[in-house]
């Protein structure tokens, strides 16, 4: 349907519609947009009976809590600029059972944000799997459009990554390299561009806690990790919100901040089913992790309301 090509396919040819370099380069004033992950249909059913690789054949709850975040999102005034979901959008990965109809209910749920706030997409590995090959990817693309792509709000340039392809791009070289160097050419052109500020969206976190920590399911490999962040350091990207790992982490390092946001859907601690405002001025960027019972009864709090002026 043509709607949906604009509610799901809005990011194509690495850069996003509405929100090119052309139309939003110059700043204009502080904005705010939100930053959720992991809906991960599905999860929640499989993690309760201890089962993650057959045990999500129900999504109910996953879907009302998506709706819940739909809604409160819609109460909120001004608008955000955008809605970011930081992958692992549904729980079955590539070729398992379910996935059709799981994508189907949370594309359903979705259709209800108001039109006015733009979905951004970020590819996580329930998505696109743990080891990514060209089908899985193409898969991925012909629901959600591209992969990795920059886009641009009121001067600030926002980069989506596709960070399976740093976990383990084993199985699609091509893919890996080309995005390698579409990445590099992004970085390397902070330097002469009037960007406000850098901002990255990943799945994967890069640290939890620390840059030192040891290599775990949930971050990168250190070795890469910390030439990442090197990478992103020289680039002044200010900040990289990520999810993954279902619980709020995150830290600073040499200026860049790592902000690890738990999930909408299953939480593996003890954090709210919620997600994060993130507001931008001209001097920094601020966020905050609201649940969804708080930011449907209360909307944002006048600290971060005084941000916008």
């Amino acid at each position: 349907m043509a709607a949906d090509q604009e509610i799901f396919l809005k990011a194509k040819n690495r850069t996003f519609s509405g929100y090119t370099e052309e139309e939003q380069c110059e700043w204009k004033e502080p904005f705010y947009f939100i930053q959720a992950a992991d809906p991960q249909l599905g999860l929640m059913k499989a993690w309760s009976v201890g089962d993650c690789e057959n045990g999500g054949d129900e999504w109910g709850q996953e879907v009302t809590l998506t709706q819940q975040a739909v809604q409160a999102v819609n109460k909120l005034t001004p608008r955000p600029k955008f809605m970011v979901l930081c992958g692992d959008l549904i729980h079955a990965m590539p070729g398992m059972q379910w996935r059709d109809e799981q994508e189907r209910d949370l594309k359903d749920a979705l259709r209800g944000v108001d039109p006015a706030i733009p979905l951004v997409f970020v590819s996580g590995n329930h998505d696109i799997g743990n080891t990514p090959t060209p089908e899985t990817i193409a898969q991925y693309r012909r629901s959600w459009g591209d992969d990795y792509f920059s886009f641009w709000v009121g001067g600030v340039l926002f980069l989506v990554l596709n960070s399976q392809l740093f976990f383990d791009g084993s199985a699609c070289p091509d893919q890996r390299a080309a995005h390698e160097a579409w990445l590099s050419e992004q970085l390397d052109s902070t330097k002469h561009r009037a960007c406000r500020h850098t901002v990255v969206f990943q799945h994967i976190p890069i640290f939890l806690r620390s840059p030192e920590e040891d290599n775990d399911y949930f971050n990168l490999e250190k070795t890469f990790r910390l030439q990442l962040l090197e990478r992103f350091h020289k680039a002044g990207v200010k900040a990289v919100f990520s999810g993954h790992y279902h619980r709020n982490a995150g830290g600073m390092h040499n200026g860049v901040d790592m902000v690890v946001t738990s999930a909408i859907g299953c939480q593996l601690g003890t954090d709210p089913h919620g997600l994060r405002l993130v507001v931008v001025t001209e001097e920094k960027v601020v966020h905050r992790y609201y649940s969804l019972d708080e930011l449907s009864k209360t909307g944002m709090e006048k600290e971060l309301r005084d941000l916008l002026g």
